[in-house]
């Protein structure tokens, strides 16, 4: 029998709190995404728009009150926090046509990096051991690239189904640990 001392139980507990906390956190944010898409996705896009906000007084304050910056450096951080600051006002003005605009705009951004993963994959051919399965991604991806560059806004939804499918699976798995997990001499 191995006596555990207190910091090393305690140590535990907190391991085992974060993994529980993280996992309901994980499943609740994946059964809002698959129970109210478009709702938890227009929460999403308020959140960023929150974090324009903030982002351009924090711009606009250092442009206005670090004296130790030189002249343009201070209005080049005071443009940029009004420019924050409006995008953030605009997106909440218009947030269900700001959600869609961000959708389809992240649906032909993965297209595109899917087709460069794809292109690439295949110029390191020779390197790959498996020739097979390296081609078979290449097209794969560069396949799925294009279907997402021609109907983004079909693709990003399947991409926010299938991330609230991986959060409800992996916050199950997680509070599973959060329960089962004994420290690393258990």
């Amino acid at each position: 029998m191995s006596a555990e001392s207190p910091a090393a139980k305690s140590a535990v507990n907190g391991i085992r709190t974060a993994l529980g906390v993280g996992g309901v956190v994980a499943l609740v944010v994946g059964i809002l995404i698959l129970v109210w898409p478009a709702r938890t996705a227009m929460v999403v896009t308020a959140i960023i728009a929150i974090y324009a906000i903030v982002g351009g007084l924090v711009y606009a304050g250092l442009g206005i009150f670090a004296r130790s910056m030189g002249g343009w450096a201070r209005v080049g951080h005071i443009v940029l926090g009004i420019l924050f600051i409006i995008a953030g006002v605009i997106a909440f003005i218009e947030l269900g046509q700001t959600t869609a605009w961000l959708a389809v705009f992240l649906g032909i951004l993965v297209g595109i990096m899917w087709i460069v993963e794809g292109i690439v994959s295949l110029t390191a051919l020779g390197e790959a051991r498996s020739k097979g399965w390296t081609v078979f991604f290449a097209i794969l991806s560069i396949i799925a690239g294009i279907i997402l560059l021609f109907s983004p806004l079909w693709g990003a939804a399947v991409l926010w189904w299938l991330l609230g499918i991986s959060l409800v699976v992996l916050g199950i798995i997680q509070v599973i640990r959060a329960f089962t997990w004994k420290g690393a001499d258990a």
